[in-house]
């Protein structure tokens, strides 16, 4: 049995006591899909109901963290402690219509004045597998008990790589396009799977060789990033630069990967 901190097993008795309601919401909601407006109600009752249990969890175990939530979104909390940053059900879309590929994840961001802010523990929990891949800062990457390593490929051509896609009035069509372009021939293949988190933690397990995507929320990726970083990963944004947060941009992979990635990345961009 590995050992972690207590606050993983906080995260993780968090997410597995949601998780039941959520499998359950899930069996209902493939059941609505005969109906026009019921299932968009339903699924934002279910988020609602996920993220007031992990709230409840996560509050009574740290009271004086703040949280940033995706339906609720700011908490307050003690400025000088850190806060819980949680998305409730990553892949909402994917929940709607019925797919089971989607996530609870949940994060610490570190505050320390006079320093950026830091992810120090991180969880991506799937509960249709029941797979709970998690990281701490400095202890490395895991699904259940097993260390997770990104891929050890080098070379485009044998690359599975991940990415979101424009949509519903976000992002820009015209430069995932190009970027789009420049890496899909270079490439075995390209997935669009609907959970930004899961991508994250999929590239964390070697699953994914490699992820890009932008317009993304700091709930949908602040674990999934950890999780790749623990597992001797890089993830940058689109310029190389550790602003990925900050720019809402985030390429990640392995370091040979990585580079290939960003050149042909940024050299598609150059295009705009």
């Amino acid at each position: 049995m590995v050992s972690h901190s207590g606050l993983i097993t906080v995260m993780q008795r968090a997410a597995r006591k949601a998780a039941p309601r959520l499998r359950r919401d899930f069996g209902e909601v493939e059941q609505l899909q005969v109906s026009r407006k019921g299932p968009a109600d339903f699924v934002s009752m279910a988020d609602k109901r996920v993220e007031a249990t992990l709230i409840d969890e996560l509050r009574n175990a740290r009271p004086d963290w703040g949280l940033l939530t995706e339906e609720s979104g700011e908490i307050e909390g003690n400025p000088d402690k850190p806060r819980w940053i949680v998305d409730p059900i990553d892949g909402t879309t994917n929940f709607l219509h019925g797919v089971p590929h989607f996530a609870i994840s949940i994060a610490v961001e570190d505050r320390r004045p006079g320093s950026k802010p830091e992810i120090s523990h991180g969880l991506v929990y799937q509960p249709v597998t029941d797979e709970s891949f998690w990281a701490e800062k400095g202890r490395g990457a895991w699904l259940q008990d097993r260390r997770l390593r990104v891929s050890s490929r080098r070379f485009l051509d044998e690359a599975l790589i991940a990415t979101g896609l424009p949509h519903n009035g976000r992002g820009d069509v015209g430069s995932w396009s190009r970027i789009y372009a420049a890496i899909a021939p270079e490439v075995c293949g390209v997935r669009r799977m609907g959970s930004a988190a899961l991508d994250l933690a999929w590239v964390a397990a070697g699953r994914f060789d490699g992820f890009w995507e932008d317009d993304l929320d700091v709930w949908d990726t602040a674990a999934g990033v950890l999780l790749v970083k623990e597992a001797g990963g890089f993830v940058t944004d689109y310029r190389g630069a550790d602003q990925s947060f900050e720019r809402r941009q985030y390429l990640a992979a392995n370091g040979d990967l990585h580079s290939k990635l960003h050149k042909r990345l940024a050299g598609a961009l150059r295009q705009s």
